[in-house]
């Protein structure tokens, strides 16, 4: 495997990461809102 490959591979699995991680993140904050807003 030639090393531009291997780099390439890398790359979709960030973009993957990515399209992956955004919505989980932004579901974990928005959870935290909530818990939050339910103690004070």
């Amino acid at each position: 495997m030639s090393g531009s490959a291997n780099g390439s591979v890398g790359g979709r699995l960030v973009v993957y990461w990515a399209i992956a991680g955004i919505p989980l993140l932004w579901g974990v904050w928005q959870t935290l809102s909530n818990v939050i807003k339910l103690f004070q």
